[in-house]
């Protein structure tokens, strides 16, 4: 059984279907349905680059509406967890407290990762969110990991090696693994930076189904290297990028494919206090 919530107009910006054999098919809005709910393992959000405090917008209300946002979806298709994917604030070391008070009112768990904006030292970031800027978790039987991707200047920087191969080793016995980093290890995108000793590092990971990424605001699609994937969700403020605020979906089905979309959430409409 299967349903067509959410798929409605433009809020599904478009979907991607990752079979458990790894072979890949994507499909334009409105050409799909989505899994039914009792298909679905693990299901979680991502959202990145809200710019809290920048001068000229309106942080205090995009922030508040993606708040909403992810509640509703935890409240209809339910959400295991979210993923706030860097530059969390602007700048400013004093706005960290009070963005992660925005992030509170989540009803569901949530994760950081540390973006080029988030101008804190990792002390700091660690007394405010409990782990530092590389930090790994495990739910079911996927592994996640979070690697840093600036220093506290916002100088753009490969991850640490030496800690992504150790989690990528500690995980490797995962049925699936995801990895979330700020910025692109890639130079395809403006904002990019090379990495290629991470990506080779990911090339050999078999369990990888995912590399989610912020930071350009204008992507939010796939680019694919070597047989992995890597994903943008837009942005949720700041003063540029697409033309609509967003956030990405993941869910991870009982049979071992992993479904992706991106959301764009001001479309969504209600029917029956029910969001399609």
């Amino acid at each position: 059984m299967l349903t067509r919530r959410r798929f409605i107009g433009q809020t599904i910006r478009a979907a991607v279907l990752i079979s458990a054999g790894n072979t890949l098919q994507s499909f334009l809005p409105g050409t799909f349905m989505l899994p039914d709910r009792k298909k679905i393992r693990l299901r979680f959000a991502l959202a990145s680059d809200g710019h809290f405090g920048q001068p000229k917008t309106d942080f205090g209300v995009t922030h508040a509406t993606m708040v909403n946002w992810l509640n509703q979806e935890e409240s209809s298709r339910g959400l295991d967890f979210s993923v706030i994917n860097g530059d969390l604030f602007h700048d400013l070391p004093e706005l960290l407290p009070q963005v992660k008070n925005v992030w509170d009112g989540l009803k569901m768990p949530y994760y950081v990762s540390h973006g080029n904006h988030d101008k804190v030292t990792e002390e700091v970031w660690k007394e405010t969110f409990s782990y530092p800027w590389h930090h790994a978790f495990d739910k079911k039987d996927c592994g996640f990991i979070i690697l840093n991707t600036a220093d506290v200047t916002g100088k753009y920087i490969c991850p640490d090696l030496s800690y992504a191969e150790a989690q990528l080793k500690q995980f490797s016995g995962k049925k699936h693994l995801f990895v979330f980093m700020h910025i692109t290890p890639f130079k395809w995108t403006d904002n990019g930076i090379p990495c290629p000793e991470l990506v080779s590092m990911f090339d050999k990971q078999a369990n990888l189904k995912g590399i989610f990424h912020g930071h350009d605001h204008d992507q939010d699609g796939m680019k694919e290297n070597n047989g992995k994937h890597y994903f943008f969700d837009a942005h949720l403020g700041g003063n540029w990028g697409t033309p609509y605020f967003g956030y990405r979906i993941v869910e991870v089905l009982k049979d071992g494919s992993i479904f992706t979309y991106q959301m764009n959430g001001a479309t969504a409409v209600q029917v029956n206090n029910n969001t399609i």
